[in-house]
This record gives C-alpha cells, structure tokens and sequence, in this order.
C-alpha cells in the first residue's frame, strides 16, 4: 500500500469511497463525501491523503483549518477518515491518519481535534481536554491532540464546508 497526496483525477474515486464506507454507518449523516468537495472547492482542505493499493483508492483521510474562539490559531480537525469497506479493520486508516498527523507536525501545526470514538482516536494520542469544547459534542467524543503547548481554551469551530449537504 502507498500512501500520496490526492490528485485531480482521484477526486471522484474520492468521493465514491466515501460515499461508500460511511453508507451504513448509523452516525453519519451521509454527506462526508460533500463536506470532502466543499473542502476543497473552498481550498481549505489542507491535507488530503489516499492510500492505493495497485492502482485502486482504497482510503482517504482529510485534515483542515479550524478556528479557536473565532481565531486561527494553527489547529486543524482530522476527518472524515474513509476506508473502502471491504478494506476496513486492516490498518489503512490507522495509517493514513499517522501520515496526516506526520504532516501537520512538519507544517509546525500547534495541534489537531477530532470527533469520534475515543477508544480508536486514543490509539493516536488524542484525548479530551475541557479546555476545547465544540458545540453540544459529548465531551468525551471531541479530543485533542496538542503538538506545542499551552493548549489553547474555547470554543473549535470547524469550516462552514462541515455544513455541506
């Protein structure tokens, strides 16, 4: 499996990845693959990886800006994370998600947020800090990852390309 920056001609197998590993899963709101679109249309997608095996996309993982108190501070929110699904539970998400934060690290990003399930973002170093809230997220559901400190406190916001639909 390689692990490269998304091309032009990847966006559609892109979005149809997408579409696919996030179809039955009951959380979602189905429009992961818009809010990858927008991201990019909108040129906040400041890191976009796929994993390839042969000559097939078989993962995705997006990494964007994110706004403490209305204020860039150098954090970015990891997601969506898509695996095709007959490919899932064999680390190319896991692997994806080390290379992007791998990424961020050497942008001298300050650190990272995600929402999802702590058991499997813990995995990473995440974890929640209630200095960082965002909206009415289960605390325990949105973590942290700080690369410099002192983590910032606040409200995250995410980019309005999140509202996609």
């Amino acid at each position: 499996m390689q692990i490269r920056p998304e091309r032009s001609e990847d966006f559609d197998a892109i979005r149809s990845l997408t579409t696919a590993a996030f179809k039955d899963m009951l959380y979602s709101s189905q429009t992961e693959a818009a809010i990858v679109d927008a991201l990019r249309n909108a040129g906040a997608l400041t890191i976009s990886l796929v994993a390839v095996q042969g000559s097939d996309i078989v993962g995705h993982v997006a990494f964007s800006p994110v706004t403490i108190n209305d204020e860039a501070q150098g954090w970015y929110g990891l997601g969506p994370v898509s695996v095709r699904p007959d490919q899932q539970r064999k680390g190319i998400g896991q692997a994806l998600i080390h290379e992007g934060l791998n990424c961020l690290q050497r942008m001298n990003a300050n650190g990272c947020v995600v929402l999802g399930d702590p058991g499997y973002y813990g995995r990473f170093g995440f974890k929640n800090d209630p200095q960082l809230r965002y909206a009415d997220a289960p605390s325990e559901y949105f973590q942290c990852l700080a690369f410099t400190s002192p983590i910032p406190r606040g409200a995250v916001g995410y980019h309005p390309a999140f509202n996609a639909s």
